[in-house]
Parts: C-alpha cells; sequence; structure tokens
C-alpha cells in the first residue's frame, strides 16, 4: 500500500519524538520514501543523525544551510509529497497549524503541502484536554486533515490519562487506510451517475400539493458518495433544505413529471443510476388555478398515476446499473423482490417504516439490499455509512 509513497515525517518538540524513530523505519519497511522535517525544539528529544540513518536521507530543520547558502524550499516539499504526517504533534504546532503562524520549516511546508495531512498528538492529559486543544483539533479536522488519535496510559509527566501519541505500527496502519481511502474515492472516474432524491410536490391549486416525509437526506448521501469516488453526478432533487453535496451537478424539480423529465434526458448520457427519491404516485388530474374555498361540503380530488421513471429507466437499462429503494410497512422482502423484477433493478434497497431509526427524517436508516442471488442485511448505521454500503456493491456489480 505505501510502495513508492513519498511521505514528509514532522517531528515537533515532543518527548514522544522517540517513537518517530521506529515510525520512521516501519514507513521505510513498507515501501515509502520518507523525508524528514524537524523543529528546532525536536532536536532536543531526538537527533538529527539517528532520523537522518533511518531515513536515508538528510533531515531538514531550518530554511537554508548556513555552511553554503544552500535554500531547503518548503514549496518544493509540499509539491513533493503524497502526505505530510507530524507525528508527534504538540499542542503548540497544532494551534500554529490552526492560526497560520509560519515560523519554522515545518509550520511553512504544512502551508505549501498539496497533499493529505495528518497529525498524531502528543501531549500531558491536560493539555489534550483544554478546551482550546480540543477546538484546534475540531478545526484542523473540519479542514480535512487526519487526527490520529492519541492513547491513554502512562505519560512523562507521571500522571495517567489520554495523551500519549499512537503507537508507530498503529500509526502506520492508519497511514495505510487513508491512502486506501483516497485510492477509493478515484475508483469511479470517468463514470456517470444520476441519483433522484427527495419528495416530489403535486400541485392541487396555488396554495395546497400533495407530496411525503421525504427529506432527501439519503439520496444527497448517495450522490455525495459516488461524486467522492470520483464520478460525475447528475443530482435530481426534490425540494430540500439540503446543500448541495461537493461535485455534484444538482437539478432542482418540483412535480414527479419534471422528475420524469429530467431523469429520462439525463439517462441518456448516464452510466448508471440509483433511484432514492420518494415520487408521488398519483397526482391530481386537475389543478385549480385559483386557491380552492372551504365550504361545508366534503372535497374530492380526483387523482391519476403519474409516470414511472423507474420503469421507464429499466426498460432502457441495456448494460447499465441500475438501483432502487423500496420503503415498506408490510411484505417487505415480497414487495421489494417484486420491484426488483418489474422495474430491471441490479438491487433494490429495502427499508421498513417498522424499523427503529429508520426511513424519513433522521440520520440513520437500516437497510437490506436485495438482487437476484438472495439479500444481504446490514444493522442500523448511519445514512453516510448506508452511502458507502450501496456504492461499494455497486463497485463490485462494475467490475464484475
Amino acid at each position: 500500500m505505501l510502495n513508492g509513497k513519498h511521505i514528509i515525517l514532522g517531528i515537533t518538540g515532543s518527548i514522544a519524538a522517540y517513537k518517530a524513530a521506529m515510525l520512521c523505519r516501519l514507513l521505510v519497511k513498507e515501501g515509502a520514501e520518507v523525508r524528514v522535517v524537524m523543529t528546532p525544539l525536536a532536536k532536543q528529544f531526538i537527533t538529527p543523525l539517528t532520523m537522518a540513518t533511518l531515513s536515508k536521507h538528510p533531515i531538514l530543520v531550518e530554511f537554508f544551510n548556513p555552511e553554503n547558502g544552500e535554500w531547503n524550499s518548503h514549496v518544493s516539499l509540499g509539491e513533493w509529497a503524497d502526505m505530510l504526517l507530524i507525528a508527534p504533534a504538540t499542542a503548540n504546532t497544532l494551534a500554529k497549524m490552526v492560526t497560520g503562524v509560519a515560523d519554522n520549516l515545518l509550520l511553512t511546508t504544512y502551508l505549501s503541502a498539496r497533499s493529505k495531512v495528518a497529525v498524531a498528538p502528543a501531549m500531558d492529559l491536560d493539555m489534550y484536554a483544554h478546551v482550546t486543544t480540543q477546538q484546534n483539533l475540531q478545526t484542523l479536522a473540519e479542514r480535512g486533515v487526519a487526527i490520529i488519535e492519541p492513547q491513554a496510559g502512562e505519560l512523562a509527566s507521571g500522571l495517567v490519562g489520554k495523551g500519549r501519541m499512537a503507537e508507530p505500527e498503529d500509526i502506520v496502519e492508519q497511514v495505510k487506510a487513508i491512502f486506501a481511502e483516497q485510492e477509493k474515492k478515484k475508483s469511479l472516474e470517468g463514470k456517470r451517475y444520476i441519483v433522484t432524491a427527495g419528495a416530489t410536490i403535486e400541485a392541487i391549486d396555488p396554495v395546497r400539493y400533495i407530496t411525503n416525509h421525504s427529506t432527501g437526506k439519503m439520496g444527497y448521501a448517495i450522490a455525495e458518495e459516488l461524486a467522492m469516488r470520483g464520478a460525475e453526478v447528475s443530482l435530481i432533487s426534490g425540494r430540500t433544505t439540503l446543500p448541495t453535496p461537493k461535485g455534484v451537478k444538482r437539478i432542482d424539480v418540483l412535480s414527479a413529471e419534471d422528475m420524469y423529465n429530467a431523469a429520462v434526458k439525463e439517462w441518456e448520457d448516464a452510466d448508471g443510476g440509483v433511484m432514492c427519491a420518494a415520487v408521488a404516485d398519483y397526482t391530481p388530474v386537475a389543478v385549480a388555478d385559483r386557491k380552492l374555498k372551504k365550504s361545508d361540503d366534503d372535497m374530492r380530488i380526483e387523482l391519476k398515476r403519474t409516470k414511472d421513471i423507474a420503469k421507464e429507466l429499466g426498460a432502457n437499462k441495456v448494460n447499465r446499473i441500475l438501483v432502487g429503494f423500496a420503503l415498506e410497512t408490510d411484505n417487505e422482502e415480497a414487495n421489494a423482490e417484486g420491484k426488483l423484477q418489474r422495474k430491471n433493478f441490479d438491487f433494490v434497497v429495502l427499508n421498513s417504516l417498522q424499523d427503529a431509526g429508520a426511513g424519513f427524517r433522521g440520520d440513520t436508516n437500516k437497510v437490506t439490499l436485495i438482487d437476484r442471488n438472495g439479500s444481504e442485511e446490514h444493522p442500523l448505521m448511519s445514512k453516510s455509512e448506508v452511502a458507502d454500503v450501496i456504492v461499494d456493491k455497486i463497485e463490485r456489480i462494475e467490475n464484475a
């Protein structure tokens, strides 16, 4: 996994710097090319000679070599790296990363890095638990920095608590996982998918309409996951308050007819689709152009069937992947299997309103994936985790 990867190992002034020697050795053993950048204070805890011997490269500490004026370019380092790994990362360095302080070579390299950045904090338990440190870690995580959680145990102060830098073996495994996730994100590059999401709105008059409780969260999570893996995604969305996922083309629609027209058009050039929207099955035959006034009599609204988007796409599927959803309240698997056959889906994502935490509005879901070979049931998960499971199955079909 790490063979040929370029990793900058940043070492800061912490007693845990002694672990950086083993960490460097393990990274090199895994095939990575490691360049070490140390802060001036880090030299008080581990010698540059040790790190140079293990990394097989000169150690960089200052902006230039005072002997000959040779410049250590933080810009070139940032361009070279596939990852900047700061281990150990002190509270001081984390704070400077948040605020953009650039008073040493490691921090200027961080500000120049185009690659993934990971930090392995190391400090005493009170420093780690302090609200400032926790806010700094949260800010870095929100900016995309991977936080390799410290461990609990005996600390250099003699106290016992959380703050020990993760063990080198554990850090290497997390570095591998980060690279694996990056590779996964490119796995659908060159593919084009459409996703329908949210509820449709069927007008009765200028004021009233027929709709359902769908928020679009599940469909948006799937669109985001597909885009993260490199696919070009067209998200055909009913009304929602959700922000558009990064890298996704969003097409806003209102009615089932609008969604049908948009989906059929986008399907022409698509490699696959996920039909996650809660589309109205019926729409009023006639829409009043003025508000219908209340009276003492009952009101009857004549409804007609809407066009079946999934069935239309399934009839023109050819060699493309099509995924459907089935939200059921009874005879769940039988109804889902019926959809699978009628609409020519590759698989159906079944969820039930009988399951606590599943269904509309919430941030979790409990699903069963059903295809022609059987079913696979999954526990209650966040909708982003469910999206990951669904896209994993799409990829398996792509690669079959």
